[in-house]
């Protein structure tokens, strides 16, 4: 690897400055502020209705959470702590901080004279399966145009895609299945989310998120009341909600629930201890914020001290031409060509692992995913190609033809390589309706911003 850091770096110096705008004359060169960013990463922050699963001593174990909630710096032995929530919610470990969060990112690029954004949010849980299995990674996708600059003023939602079990399923903002919380200071898709039980044969499972389908005219009718707390789901009929997760920016939306923070004190009000089957009315359901974080908090835990994190049997290359950066701008992992390792550590499991994947490793996190218009539940449907150079964009190119690197292929991601969507699926092997970003779209100069691999939200250490 080190034997063509030196040819890389040279490829990143003539290829970083071709820019010829996403298909356009006339770029939007005005970038936004950090407290722009963050503004618009909370305005569009999701609400998520989820069925818990606390019977037998289970209490809490359905709350969202940090990676750090255990405040031991180890992410390996998160899914072996996890399985001791119940205890914080009688009361004990009040040296944790669950803080649920969200781990979320923002690009920000020109095309056609306007601005347009992407909006990642990663779903964490510290544990799936049954407590099983490590390292969830549910997470969605919302994509704005026309942004200027005020969040709720000017823009419009493009389309949402939300990950299922590997799939990703895309909708339209129009469709009937995408609904949003709208309130004067956030505009929330509503989602729904599985418990952590792996069961089968039940139809939902394992975390997962789907569309909630329900308008919010109808969930706020009976918010306080005694009926029954349930949401229509995409592809799918009511499910019973005994949590609903809600972003603490949203001033109103949290002020509209009555939502709080986890804390020691008030865990145990805000644990569940209901099973998946039991019904609960509205009034009832448990009501907690969750922050939001950067992926780029996740990305250095792969490359530096990933011994304490990872395993590196699995692994992703990412020619990087800038660091990714803390908050205060300092380099927490360099440029140049970087290993990350991505495989999952266990310290509870008998393997050492379960087999699952980090972020670098993720095709989502460049955009490389098969878009789809309705779940399977198959494993292995993300055929799109984009990392080995056979996904094409609608004009038939791939990722190397666009960054000007076919080496690349197969080989290594580079670091700004992303594809966006148009929220139309198309249904062709290797191919999809959208565009692979050409290089230099995330220059300042060209009206671009690429937070995936920057940090915006305080760590609150």
């Amino acid at each position: 690897m080190r034997t063509i850091r030196l040819l890389l770096a040279a490829l990143v110096a003539t290829t970083a400055v071709t820019w010829s705008g996403a298909g356009s004359a006339g770029a939007a060169s005005w970038t936004l502020t950090t407290a722009q960013r963050q503004a618009y990463l909370n305005h569009y922050a999701p609400l998520i209705f989820k069925r818990g699963d606390e019977n037998n001593g289970q209490e809490g174990t359905d709350w969202l959470s940090n990676y750090d909630f255990d405040r031991n710096g180890r992410f390996s032995d998160n899914r072996v702590n996890w399985r001791n929530a119940n205890q914080y919610a009688q009361g004990a470990n009040t040296h944790w901080r669950i803080r649920p969060t969200l781990y979320s990112a923002l690009l920000e690029y020109a095309e056609n004279g306007t601005k347009n954004l992407v909006l990642l949010y990663h779903v964490y849980n510290a544990a799936d399966k049954d407590f099983g299995q490590i390292h969830d990674w549910e997470r969605v996708e919302i994509v704005l145009r026309g942004v200027t600059g005020n969040p709720g003023t000017g823009e419009g939602v493009a389309y949402a895609t939300v990950t299922t079990h590997h799939e990703h399923i895309m909708r339209r903002s129009t469709d009937s299945a995408v609904r949003f919380m709208t309130t004067p200071t956030g505009k929330h898709l509503m989602l729904w989310q599985a418990d952590g039980s792996g069961a089968l044969p039940t139809t939902t499972r394992g975390h997962e998120l789907r569309f909630a389908t329900t308008p919010w005219s109808t969930v706020a009718a009976g918010l306080n009341g005694t009926g029954k707390a349930e949401v229509d789901i995409n592809n799918d009929s009511e499910k019973n909600v005994h949590y609903v997760f809600v972003p603490e920016a949203s001033s109103t939306a949290v002020s509209t629930w009555g939502a709080r923070a986890v804390t020691s004190a008030s865990a145990p009000t805000l644990a569940s201890r209901l099973d998946n089957g039991d019904s609960t009315a509205w009034r009832s359901v448990k009501r907690v914020t969750y922050e939001l974080q950067d992926l780029a908090d996740v990305l250095p835990t792969h490359w530096r001290d990933w011994q304490l994190h990872w395993r590196d049997t699995k692994t992703s290359d990412v020619l990087l031409e800038t660091p990714v950066t803390s908050e205060t701008g300092q380099a927490e992992v360099d440029a140049g060509l970087q290993r990350f390792r991505t495989a999952s550590l266990d310290l509870g499991a008998g393997d050492l692992t379960d087999g699952r994947e980090g972020i670098p490793s993720k095709s989502w996190l460049y955009g490389a995913y098969s878009a789809e218009a309705n779940a399977d539940d198959s494993a292995s449907s993300d055929d799109f190609g984009g990392y080995e150079g056979i996904g094409l964009d609608s004009s038939g190119r791939s990722r190397g033809a666009v960054s000007g690197d076919p080496a690349s292929h197969g080989a290594y991601w580079r670091q700004h390589d992303f594809f966006v969507h148009t929220g139309t699926v198309d249904t062709a092997d290797h191919r999809e309706s959208g565009t692979w970003l050409p290089a230099g779209w995330h220059l300042a100069a060209n009206g671009g911003f690429d937070g995936r691999w920057v940090q915006l939200f305080d760590d609150r250490p």
